[in-house]
């Protein structure tokens, strides 16, 4: 259980179990061995036998099971094998031909049958075989041995295919029979389940908390959820006949475990339409991680890719708890959650990570371990996260300009300690133009360095936002890093005597005292030095030079990648000016980067459908005035040129997959400020991303339906009523 908090009566708290005499238990699956059903292996090779699970609760893990569906990694190139003086390897038609049991286990190459797994060791028959349960079946040059898995009628295989479909029944079992289901009582629990989907509609949608620390009868505030089904009910008679104390004790739909499987099913049903976008294309990787109010290490991962329309989509999929930060164990999660969604590593085109040495390692880091099973996985380090290292690395290397940052984070910090202080401040600016407020800058060593910084922090500013916008592209990020390059040039070249100018203004406008110091700062116990001007004048000329230096020298160190063969290339699919840049050797060049996506053949017809495709746009007036590759990505689905060269958009949405910045994760964390925060600082992990991908992905959440949250809850356990 995470850290308690300092003030439990002011603190909502999601996760906390209450006392059971005041919580409602309407459909709680016993939990004998404190299970985490949420946490059960993906990867059918890394599953614990299922007779190892407490008899009570083995149902509720098939059940979970057999809700996610066989493991089958979708468009994943899958593993070459000798056989028989020849090479064979699994075949994913087979997912087709037996969907409903055949499992891919990616980590071992071997094929594994859910349905036997899930009842092996319950009343052996005769015939039961480890093949597919336990050691996995890999013979791909003898795939007759699956039809022999399934057997006759009364095989183990069939028998245990039949046992799957009589869990799933829940009209067929005991519990269902005792208890009287007709019209009334269905249409009863219908109302009495939307209302609470209605209600964690709301929350999830604002991000705010549900429980609250005292939820029993007498308690003047019983949490945002029971708080907000209560006033669902008092808005509407028929609503309010058959929830909370005029519904069934054992059936109310209220129970903390009911309100979480309801967010969860909000949350796949989010996720599932990102995969649906994805539709078995190609997709980049954003991964950044950073502790919660808890102080635990949230790792969140979003999706880059183009859908259907050529619209560049950023999706997020959800935050995984990571014990450690070290490469492997960032790189097994990013696996459990590839194999959660039956996703490929093989499908991955682009990585986008931070500066860290365990993320972007050339050996042994996040972007080495993903290369080693996917080459076509191409790391770009954030270029947010290196303007950034740049503008430091200015301030640390240069003295003054560091000593100048000292000095205002030191009044920030002593100002913002004290409300009194900021009013005083704010009185002074307010009442006296400033005046009072330069005194603290008087000198002109002071207001020339800030004149400089607000001059180059001006210039960075405009590249940084730009980074940050979702739909940037890589050539485009490229080409403003350029740009930039160029204005520090040309400040350097032409830049001092404006540079002057401002700084003698400001201090003429504000009547600053223009003392003549050699340091910006001046201990008020020595007396001041006056020192020669021409000196201080050739002093200050050199500062402005290195400063100016430094910043272009350490853009050149930094950005590294703007000089890659790989960029280059790509920047010969840019449709400004009528596709000026376009060069049909580059374009064939990046085609050999990714081998996966572009056969031998392809890549030796394409510099022929380069010809069609560069004449074919060229002379079409609608893209005469593109600026970007999104803009050309949608254009070409919206003219259906999409279909006329496809060999030319796959390299589009290639490109278009890598990602310049890591913005979009950092926006995740921000909402994990505001959903996670002190006062519910106990939810927990599962909780906690599926409430941020509902909170996140507003536009996907907002399109799912209540009809759509009830099919998949109805599902997740064993219910009381079937609808």
């Amino acid at each position: 259980m995470d850290d308690q908090p300092q003030d439990p009566a002011n603190t909502n708290i999601d996760d906390q179990p209450l006392d059971p005499a005041n919580t409602n238990v309407d459909d709680q699956p016993l939990d004998p061995d404190n299970t985490n059903v949420d946490d059960l292996p993906w990867d059918p090779a890394k599953r614990k036998e299922i007779v190892s699970y407490h008899p009570n609760q083995r149902d509720e893990v098939r059940r979970k099971y057999l809700v996610r569906g066989p493991c089958q990694p979708s468009g994943h190139s899958f593993k070459r094998t000798k056989m028989s003086n020849a090479t064979r390897r699994f075949n994913p038609a087979w997912f087709e031909k037996y969907g409903t049991w055949l499992e891919y286990s990616v980590s071992t190459d071997r094929a594994f049958c859910l349905c036997c797994y899930l009842f092996k060791g319950d009343g052996r028959k005769q015939g039961e075989s480890d093949a597919f349960v336990k050691e996995g079946f890999c013979l791909w040059n003898k795939p007759e041995r699956l039809e022999t898995h399934i057997g006759g009628t009364n095989s183990f295989h069939n028998c245990a295919v039949e046992k799957c479909d009589n869990l799933m029944k829940q009209a067929q079992s005991i519990k269902h029979a005792l208890f009287k289901q007709n019209d009334v009582v269905k249409n009863e629990y219908r109302i009495r389940l939307t209302a609470s989907i209605d209600a964690s509609r709301y929350l999830l949608r604002q991000g705010l908390s549900f429980r609250g620390h005292d939820e029993s009868e007498e308690s003047a505030n019983r949490g945002n959820f029971l708080e907000l089904v209560k006033y669902t009910g008092e808005q509407n008679d028929a609503i309010s006949k058959v929830i909370l104390n005029n519904a069934p004790k054992n059936n109310q739909m209220i129970a903390p475990k009911i309100q979480k499987e309801i967010v969860n099913c909000f949350a796949e049903e989010v996720v599932k339409s990102v995969i649906e976008e994805i539709d078995h294309g190609v997709f980049g990787l954003l991964v950044d991680e950073s502790a919660d109010i808890s102080h635990k290490e949230q790792m969140a991962v979003v999706f880059r890719f183009v859908d259907k329309s050529g619209d560049v989509k950023e999706r997020f999929i959800g935050v995984v708890h990571v014990k450690e930060t070290s490469s492997a164990s960032l790189k097994s999660a990013i696996d459990n959650l590839f194999a959660k969604y039956g996703l490929s590593l093989k499908k991955l085109r682009g990585q986008g990570y931070d500066g860290a040495s365990n993320m972007k390692g050339e050996f042994n880091g996040l972007r080495a371990l993903v290369v080693r099973e996917n080459i076509a996985a191409y790391y770009v380090h954030c270029f947010a996260h290196q303007l950034q290292l740049v503008v430091v690395a200015i301030a640390k290397k240069h003295f003054e300009v560091g000593d100048f940052f000292d000095m205002i984070s030191a009044l920030v910090n002593v100002v913002g300690a004290s409300c009194k202080r900021q009013d005083m401040i704010r009185e002074t600016y307010r009442k006296r133009c400033r005046k009072e407020l330069v005194v603290y800058f008087h000198t002109f060593d002071c207001v020339f360095y800030m004149q400089l910084m607000l001059l180059i922090l001006g210039l960075t500013e405009n590249l940084s936002m730009a980074l940050q916008r979702k739909d940037q592209d890589i050539l485009n990020a490229m080409s403003l890093v350029e740009s930039t390059k160029r204005e520090l040039q040309k400040l350097r070249d032409d830049g001092w005597d404006s540079l002057m100018n401002k700084v003698s203004s400001f201090c003429e406008k504000h009547n600053a005292e223009l003392l003549v110091m050699e340091d910006v700062f001046v201990d008020p116990r020595k007396p001041r030095r006056k020192t020669n001007i021409t000196n201080l004048h050739h002093y200050k000329v050199n500062c402005f030079y290195t400063i100016i230096d430094l910043q272009l020298q350490e853009f050149n160190d930094r950005f590294t990648e703007v000089n890659t063969d790989l960029l280059i290339c790509m920047a010969s699919l840019s449709p400004l000016d009528s596709f000026q840049e376009f060069n049909r050797e580059k374009l064939v060049r990046l085609a050999k980067f990714y081998p996966d996506d572009f056969s031998y053949g392809e890549v030796l017809s394409f510099e022929q459908h380069l010809d069609i495709y560069i004449d074919n746009v060229s002379r079409d007036e609608r893209f005469k005035s593109l600026k970007s590759l999104g803009e050309l990505s949608r254009l070409m689905v919206k003219t259906q040129k999409h279909l006329a060269h496809p060999l030319v958009y796959r390299l589009l949405k290639l490109v278009l997959t890598l990602r310049v910045a890591t913005a979009s994760v950092e926006r995740c964390f921000s909402a994990m400020k505001l959903v996670k925060t002190a006062a519910r600082n106990r939810i927990g992990d599962q909780f906690l991303s599926d409430c941020l991908v509902c909170y996140i992905e507003k536009e996907l959440f907002e399109a799912v339906t209540n009809e759509n949250v009830i099919k998949r809850f109805q599902l997740l356990n064993e219910r009381r009523v079937v609808l």
